[in-house]
């Protein structure tokens, strides 16, 4: 009854029938009467206004009205191709029937709507199952018919320049789209199960990428303690922690504070996920040999003040990274392991001496990204001393009534009871002890217990600040620390 269009301009969405004559209306601003007339008159009803915040207003008409019509165009635009064969002709008609580009492009604006990092396509034994990772965690949003699985796989294949009748293999692809006014780049991957191939769509919206250090979560003591670290004119520092848990995020807000005319900053990464201005940024290629190992050292041949290696993989890249850091280099990359005192010992079973990653890494972060508790309806509790001992509380908090929050769920956080997600760090300094230790292999719990009696806070005490500040819940950092 309200065309996109108008609902924009007067922030106005109507939410139900009071009665046969009159329709409630959710207004930005309730007092704006043209906009009551015209909504009067196109709808034939009266109008009975009530007030909502524009953020509110917004989300709920783009839900309503997500497949616009440049989602469309773009998404079309992405499946020109020449048919090769029969067969692949076939299946390319099918997928650019109407009914499957208006799901697929549904689906897509949906996940980019509602924030979502990857989107699940899934085969199932009697139907397609589609999901979507938001904050972390995954959420069944629907199911496709069986009989529509094929034409929705083919049509995402196509989009991504996929081969569509190659179904055995893994295989990897692109998609460039802009939904929204938002340039969005989706990588996307294929993998063969017993009930067809299951496809993830990873959502990297250019624009959003927090590029500031104090946005990510960081405490005003860990943040400190970094800092001091990162602005040192050399040395390594790595960032460890499973994937998905914000290392990338947290490397390119570093280099967005050290980014300088003066300085020449170059980065190999797979992929180069965020554009950064100002920043030499370098996409490796398995296949024309360009690995993070040779692209790390013609990177030493092109004169770096920094240098970012998005991840260490092996002995070689590990290798040229640690000498890169003796030599006056500041190096920043990322290394998988569980917690900072392990990225150590985990280097030293890559086959680096210790005596070199002694003296060449200045700071360690570990860390993991937990949901923020949506800020409308969280809800104050009194936890019992029980409950506290068992999650690991500081026996100073015991027997003080503390109050903390709990999820609720509402409306605005589609009833999970969180909403946007920030980091929990474990930042430690390579101190002369930890040195020493290293130097003589102790092991991970050895360094780590030195590193706290320096200063160190663990993953589960910061995770625990942010419970106590009503940041976050309890149940939360139980999910994501072991």
């Amino acid at each position: 009854m309200i065309p996109e269009k108008l609902a924009r301009r007067y922030g106005a969405i109507p939410i139900k029938f009071l009665d046969e004559n009159t329709l409630l209306v959710a207004m930005v601003d309730p007092t704006n009467v043209f906009a009551i007339d015209d909504l009067r008159m196109m709808t034939g009803y009266d109008i009975k206004p009530a007030i909502s915040s524009a953020e509110d207003v917004f989300n709920q008409i783009s839900k309503i009205h997500r497949l616009g019509d440049s989602v469309a165009e773009d998404i079309d635009a992405e499946a020109e191709f020449s048919a090769e064969t029969t067969m692949e002709a076939d299946i390319r008609d099918v997928a650019s029937e109407a009914p499957i580009v208006k799901l697929v492009n549904g689906v897509i604006s949906q996940g980019v709507e509602d924030g979502a990092s990857d989107l699940h396509f899934e085969p199932q034994e009697k139907e397609l199952v589609v999901r979507f990772r938001i904050d972390g965690v995954l959420h069944e949003i629907m199911s496709v018919p069986k009989r529509m699985q094929a034409g929705v796989l083919s049509r995402i294949k196509v989009m991504a320049d996929i081969d569509i009748a190659e179904r055995r293999i893994p295989q990897d692809g692109r998609i460039g789209l802009t939904v929204g006014g938002k340039p969005i780049d989706i990588r996307v991957a294929s993998m063969p199960t017993v009930y067809g191939e299951k496809i993830v769509l990873r959502l990297l919206d250019k624009s959003s990428i927090m590029l500031n250090l104090m946005d990510l979560g960081f405490s005003e003591r860990a943040l400190k303690r970094f800092e001091k670290s990162f602005r040192k004119p050399y040395g390594a520092i790595l960032v460890t922690g499973p994937t998905g848990s914000g290392k990338s995020t947290t490397l390119y807000a570093t280099l967005n504070v050290l980014n300088s005319k003066e300085k020449n900053i170059i980065t190999v990464e797979d992929p180069v996920e965020y554009r950064l201005s100002g920043i030499n940024q370098t996409q490796i290629n398995m296949k024309a040999g360009l690995t993070f190992a040779s692209g790390l050292r013609a990177i030493l041949r092109s004169d770096p003040d920094i240098v970012m290696v998005g991840e260490i993989r092996d002995k070689e890249t590990a290798q040229i990274a640690i000498e890169a850091a003796l030599t006056g280099h500041m190096v920043l990359s990322t290394l998988h392991t569980n917690d900072a005192p392990g990225a150590l010992t985990r280097l030293t079973e890559m086959g680096i001496e210790p005596f070199l990653t002694a003296s060449a890494i200045e700071c360690i972060m570990a860390q993991r990204l937990a949901r923020k508790l949506c800020s409308n309806c969280k809800e104050p509790y009194q936890p019992t001393d029980e409950a506290l001992r068992q999650n690991g509380f500081p026996q100073e908090v015991m027997g003080k009534n503390i109050t903390l929050y709990r999820a609720a769920g509402c409306p605005r956080c589609n009833n999970t009871g969180y909403k946007g997600r920030l980091g929990i760090y474990e930042v430690m300094i390579v101190s002369e002890a930890i040195e020493r230790l290293t130097v003589e292999r102790k092991s991970a719990d050895e360094i780590s217990r030195v590193a706290q009696a320096e200063g160190m806070l663990s993953l589960r005490e910061d995770g625990i600040d942010k419970v106590i500040k009503g940041v976050t819940s309890m149940e939360e950092i139980a999910r994501v620390i072991i």
